[in-house]
This record gives structure tokens, C-alpha cells and sequence, in this order.
């Protein structure tokens, strides 16, 4: 058996179709949103793509890779270009992460249904089909925290006053640093484990309303 620093060969296989899947939605879906709000700035830079060479940003995907949580490049929006600013902000902030989660979704009742319904059963189908579920959970959950570049904090700065706001993004560029000490010492665990659960439970719930 073949690995790769620590890794076996076949499991990154296996998740690498879910890396890009996770990606390239999640970044469709905020500029997509964007542009239905009035802004094209992710249109006009070639971003409104399912194109995961658009949207890949090394030590996210290293992260995603590695971790099962990670980051893209962020799409480019102008939010004045929304007929409400901070409307528009929280939005299109939150329509990567429930992109995601529909993604999980969809995927889970597809496994449920071919299991449930069929009896089929198919090792290379189950491992591709559970990490794009898993990634994905594990993506719009990661994408929830509160910490700049990530959507939590979009979504955060949408809600606070214009003042606070310029205020909380002056602190974005030690936001990297934050966020590979919080995983590098397994801290954000405390935080992403319980999340990840009611996630999961609301999606085993949807699922299980359809099969």
C-alpha cells in the first residue's frame, strides 16, 4: 500500500473529487448570489464558474486536504453594488455554507436511496460519496466561524454597525495566523465538533422526511 505522508494514496483519491466539488460550489453559490443582488464584479473577474482551477487556493485546499476543513479564494463583490449593503453582505456570505450543506444533503439521499431502495453496495462509490459528504459538512461549518476571510465573518460584519464593522476588519491580516494555531493545536475542534453535530442531525432529518 502506497502513502504518501502518512496518506494512503487511494484515500486522497478518494477526497479530491470532494475538494473540488466543495470548492466549486461554494464559491458559485456566493457569486451567483452576488450577482442576483446587482453586483457582477464575480461575473466580470471569472469567478461565476464551476471551474475549480478559479476558485483554488493552495494552503486551503492543503488544509481541506489534510484536515477535512479548509478555504478557497474569496470571490470578489463590491457590496455597494447591493440595493441593501449589509443585506446583501450576511446573504451572499451565507450562500457558500448552504451550498454545502444542500450538497450533503443531496449526496446522503442519494446513498440512502441506492442503499435503501436498491441494495447497492460499492466500496469505491461509498468512499466517494461519504467524503463529499463529510467535506462539505466540514466546509460549511469551517466557513461559519467568525474569523476574517471566512463567511462567519462577513455574516458577523453584516450584522454589527458600519463603524464597528471597519473596526472588527482591521484586525483581517493576523486572521491567517489565528486560524492555522487554532488548527494546528486541534483548538477549533472544540468549536467545529459541535456544530458538525447538529449539522449532521439536520441533515439526517431532511433526509430521512424524503426516503
Amino acid at each position: 500500500m502506497v502513502f504518501l505522508f502518512g496518506f494512503d494514496i487511494m484515500e486522497l483519491l478518494y477526497r479530491l473529487p470532494a475538494v473540488f466539488i466543495g470548492f466549486s460550489f461554494h464559491e458559485f453559490a456566493h457569486g451567483l448570489a452576488a450577482y442576483y443582488l446587482g453586483d457582477d464584479t464575480a461575473k466580470a473577474s471569472g469567478r461565476l464558474t464551476l471551474d475549480p482551477a478559479a476558485h483554488i487556493d493552495p494552503m486551503g485546499l492543503l488544509m481541506l486536504i489534510l484536515f477535512r476543513f479548509g478555504w478557497a479564494k474569496p470571490v470578489p463583490i463590491n457590496p455597494n453594488n447591493f440595493r441593501n449593503r449589509k443585506k446583501g453582505i450576511i446573504i451572499v456570505s451565507l450562500a457558500g455554507p448552504l451550498m454545502n450543506f444542500l450538497i450533503a444533503t443531496i449526496v446522503l439521499f442519494i446513498y440512502g436511496f441506492s442503499y435503501i431502495k436498491f441494495g447497492i453496495q460499492n466500496v469505491v462509490f461509498d468512499k466517494i460519496i461519504l467524503n463529499i459528504y463529510f467535506i462539505n459538512i466540514g466546509l460549511g461549518v469551517f466557513n461559519l466561524i467568525p474569523i476574517p476571510p471566512l463567511d462567519g465573518s462577513k455574516i458577523l460584519a453584516g450584522i454589527l454597525p458600519t463603524r464597528i464593522e471597519y473596526k472588527f476588519y482591521k484586525y483581517e491580516q493576523y486572521s491567517y495566523l489565528l486560524l492555522l494555531f487554532l488548527i494546528f493545536t486541534n483548538t477549533i475542534n472544540y468549536v467545529l465538533s459541535p456544530m458538525f453535530f447538529y449539522a449532521q442531525r439536520a441533515i439526517y432529518y431532511v433526509v430521512n422526511l424524503i426516503l
